[in-house]
């Protein structure tokens, strides 16, 4: 029995190493490309969402990059996104669609139906890297999106797919829905015409 016991323990440890929980607050709340062991809401506190960030293979071209989300430090902010445990091998398709100036941090996650705490890894676009726009006015911002568009669609419907995904995990990002709110403006459409 004891035997049994200790292989059980040693399965279970084995099966952590093998894989790791990834924190999406971006388009990977939305866009599950990849596969997954588990997924659930979750919360990562310090961190605020911006689209300082530009993409030059997603949502805008080389020539004229779009933008996205990156997280910056911010104490006592709370930012809310989904938590996914994945294998290991994962990884090498997440690298890919994170590739543009994103870069693995270590993070601990708090799971919000299970309430644990995790280790995990997130990926975050930092100001030193080749894309980074940095920040401007809102209405730059959203003028900017508006015009943007490349391989993944155009920079307009990442923030509008963003928007309805924050507020289906009851996240209301002032940020996020600021440029929400602009770029609907600009087509006479409230968000809950959308």
């Amino acid at each position: 029995m004891s035997g049994s016991g200790s292989l059980s323990d040693q399965s279970g440890l084995e099966s952590a190493r093998e894989s790791t929980w990834v924190f999406g607050y971006g388009s990977l709340i939305y866009k599950v490309d990849f596969p997954f062991l588990e997924r659930e809401e979750a919360a990562i506190g310090g961190w605020q969402r911006r689209f300082w960030q530009g993409s030059h293979d997603h949502r805008g071209t080389p020539q004229a990059p779009g933008r996205v989300v990156t997280l910056i430090p911010a104490a006592g902010a709370v930012c809310k996104g989904v938590a996914y445990r994945i294998d290991h091998d994962v990884f090498e398709h997440l690298d890919h669609r994170e590739k543009n100036g994103y870069e693995r941090h270590a993070v601990s996650i708090a799971l919000t139906a299970s309430q644990r705490q995790v280790g995990g890894i997130l990926y975050v676009a930092r100001a030193d890297n080749h894309a980074y726009l940095g920040p401007a006015p809102m209405a730059e911002l959203a003028a900017h999106i508006a015009g943007s568009s490349g391989p993944s669609g155009s920079n307009r419907d990442y923030v509008l797919a963003l928007a309805t995904a924050l507020r289906e995990l009851g996240d209301l990002d002032p940020h996020v829905l600021e440029l929400e709110s602009l770029l609907l403006q600009s087509t006479g459409t409230s968000p809950k015409e959308r």
